[in-house]
């Protein structure tokens, strides 16, 4: 056999690299069933109320309308676990931008134009979508997302704050964000007499399975859900939406096949979105910089249907050593659209504010920002007292200051001036926790050779299909080439969704398990391997969910360097650069685009991404891409991402930690904590637009 000791880390090129540049991969909205007709959301344009009256006989007149969908009309869904899925069942509108009817026609434009011909009339309630850290409905919740406690408490923070020789208390604004993958989120559904088939946009066919099952009362095996290929999700196609489901509905009241994409500004309302944070992050420490006390509080907001808390104070339980610690949570209900995951939920904004008041606390001591974090490391996990898998921060943090040319920065804000510009550099450490799930998968030998993998993980950008092909060909002992991967099916075996950074982790355990098997029964098979050749499968439940001892996290640390424009107040950052420390990295050059992504889209949460809540009209502002502004290559001129390659036997087969989120961890504080270098000025609110920045620079800077 050919030697394979370098199959996992390698850079091999993604498998289905081609077929997406050339155009070949189809994707869900591109699958053109025999009778395929399209069909168009109706959405609320209250914040909150009921539908009196629905008037659809204009839209029914149009050329091609074939039939609207309503709350009247629509098929009976069985009780949804998942209340934002309970579409068309009944007149409320819990917010602005719920779907109330769905139009269907033979062409999109038809569809489109049937939607605008739908009239409605309303019975309007009062509603409130403002957060505020006082608002009298905020309560502390029992659990944040993931499970966490929502309030935790170690020792007396309050009086050893107090009492502490250097403190800081600050208090930080992340505002709303918006998940916009490339690829909107869409279905294609059809019914083939009781069994319902669709090719849906999401990131865990397995899910979407389970939940169209019961909500039309049909066995999972009568359902198949196909997520061949997916154009992103950071988080917001993690469980399904409300688009899937109005295209089974459709489909199954057309009796035709039906696609069902979302218009962009839907997004926003209907698939999710990072909620806001308001935060208060205290640090006290020793005049030598030895934390005495931490204490984060978070105020965040939930929709009136379905709770979800961002987890943002949880971070602050992990990263320092402090004796005396509180992180709490504090969620609002309101007459919003329910808030869901964005990549690295909880991560994000609660380690932009602690590593922003890190950064605070280096200026008050007089201290080196990477030193200070150093001299905070802690022994074992400050919350649950576990000793780590592994944690090398304290190396990431000495490498990239290294690589970015740290010993040369003068500390003294304001000091490097280029004509109008002021230049900074920033720290901030990043984490972000290591999930694995239970997964199952088969491989199978065939006669000519070759092997092939199945398991129902998504590929959704990230080259989950080549990596796993990786993991196969090292547990087989094969080159990598003869070893081909089917995903993305919900027939194939179950696996859990590519989210929380949790996909390889997860399903390559089962499948380096499953081609271990394979392995051991052909070196005990005897003469020609006949048809339809040799299996093994392998379900890791009871051992991938199995309690750890340990406190499993992957590290890094972030390095920006920015310039502040004193005439107009634009930041633009020259420099990115991210060392991590995540495990075993199983190919080096999709793991370098995921850190690469993950910085550039926290570039973006620093600088461009911010949407703000209507007050009067319950909506979001920023809704689409010409004002809810990301980056692009332009606003990136140099990005690095490098890592250290740890040697972890407590994770899983592979010895891998998830990288896909933290990236942008950390990197929105690095840039903050950079433009307070440049400036002398602290920013605790995002994103740093010209705006915001211009107006708190002082008039003498202006020149």
């Amino acid at each position: 056999m050919a030697d394979t000791d370098t199959a996992l880390g390698t850079p091999a090129e993604r498998r289905e690299g081609r077929e997406k540049v050339t155009g070949l991969a189809r994707y869900a909205a591109e699958h053109t069933v025999s009778g395929r007709v399209h069909a168009w959301p109706v959405a609320a344009t209250i914040a909150r109320g009921s539908v009196r009256v629905i008037d659809t006989t204009g839209a029914l007149r149009l050329p091609g309308v074939l039939a609207v969908l309503t709350h009247e009309n629509a098929p009976r869904l069985a009780d949804a676990d998942d209340p934002t899925l309970a579409v068309l069942q009944n007149s409320r509108v819990p917010h602005r931008g719920w779907p109330i009817a769905l139009v269907v026609a033979e062409t999109l434009e038809a569809a489109r134009a049937g939607a605008a011909a739908v009239r409605v009339e309303y019975d309007t309630q009062d509603h409130d979508v403002t957060l505020t850290d006082s608002h009298p409905g905020a309560y502390v919740p029992e659990e944040a997302n993931g499970g966490y406690p929502g309030h935790r408490e170690r020792g007396d923070p309050e009086s050893v704050f107090a009492a502490a020789a250097v403190r800081v208390d600050a208090r930080y604004r992340v505002p709303p964000l918006h998940n916009h993958p490339m690829e909107p989120h869409a279905a294609t559904a059809h019914w083939d007499d009781d069994r319902l088939v669709v090719h849906d946009s999401s990131q865990g066919a397995t899910t979407v399975r389970a939940t169209l099952a019961a909500l039309f009362r049909l066995p999972e095996d009568q359902v198949t859900v196909v997520s061949e290929h997916v154009g992103g999700g950071f988080g917001s196609k993690g469980t399904p939406r409300p688009h899937v489901v109005l295209a089974a509905m459709a489909a199954r009241q057309t009796r035709r096949p039906v696609t069902v994409a979302l218009p962009r500004r839907l997004l926003p309302v209907l698939v999710g979105h990072r909620a806001p944070t308001l935060h208060r992050v205290r640090l006290g420490s020793t005049e030598q910089g030895s934390l005495t006390s931490l204490l984060h509080e978070v105020t965040t907001h939930t929709s009136r249907i379905k709770e979800f808390v961002e987890q943002a104070a949880v971070p602050a339980r992990i990263m320092y050593a402090s004796p005396r610690s509180l992180t709490s949570h504090r969620v609002v209900p309101l007459d919003v659209p329910s808030p869901s995951w964005m990549r690295a939920p909880g991560e994000a904004p609660g380690m932009y504010a602690l590593e922003s008041a890190m950064d605070e606390l280096a200026v008050a001591l007089g201290m080196d920002p990477v030193e200070l974090r150093i001299a905070n490391e802690p022994d074992t996990e400050p919350d649950s007292g576990k000793p780590f898998s592994t944690r090398h921060l304290a190396e990431c943090l000495r490498e990239g200051a290294r690589r970015f040319g740290w010993a040369h920065r003068d500390p003294r804000p304001g000091s490097r001036p280029a004509g109008p510009l002021l230049v900074g550099s920033g720290v901030a450490a990043a984490m972000c926790p290591v999930l694995i799930w239970p997964s199952t998968a088969t491989a199978q030998a065939l006669p000519d050779g070759s092997f092939t993998v199945r398991v129902n993980a998504t590929d959704i950008g990230t080259g989950a299909r080549t990596v796993l092909a990786q993991v196969g060909a090292d547990a087989l002992g094969v080159p990598l080439e003869r070893v081909r991967t089917e995903i993305g099916n919900s027939d194939l075996p179950s696996a859990p969704l590519a989210g929380g950074s949790s996909g390889t982790a997860s399903w390559g355990w089962a499948v380096h398990e499953a081609c271990t098997r394979l392995r051991a029964g052909l070196a005990e098979h005897t003469g020609p391997l006949l048809e339809p050749g040799l299996s093994a499968s392998a379900d890791t439940a009871g051992s991938a969910d199995a309690d750890s001892g340990y406190a499993r996290h992957a590290f890094g640390a972030h390095f920006a360097e920015v310039t502040v424009d004193t005439v107009t107040g634009e930041v633009r950052v020259r420099r990115l650069l991210g060392v991590y420390a995540a495990g075993h990295i199983l190919n080096a050059r999709t793991a370098r685009s995921q850190f690469i992504g993950g910085m550039t889209m926290g570039l973006g949460m620093a600088l461009t991404e911010g949407s703000t809540m209507d007050a009067a009209f319950g909506d979001f502002t920023e809704a689409d891409l010409a004002t809810y502004h990301i980056p692009v290559h332009a606003d990136v001129p140099a990005v690095e991402a490098h890592w250290i390659d740890e040697d972890d036997p407590h994770l899983n087969p592979m010895g891998s930690k998830g990288i896909g989120e933290i990236g942008i961890v950390g990197t929105a504080a690095a840039i903050g904590n950079a433009v307070h270098h440049a400036t002398g000025i602290r920013y605790r609110e995002l994103p740093l637009t010209p705006d915001r920045v211009l107006a708190g620079l002082p008039p003498f800077t202006a020149r």
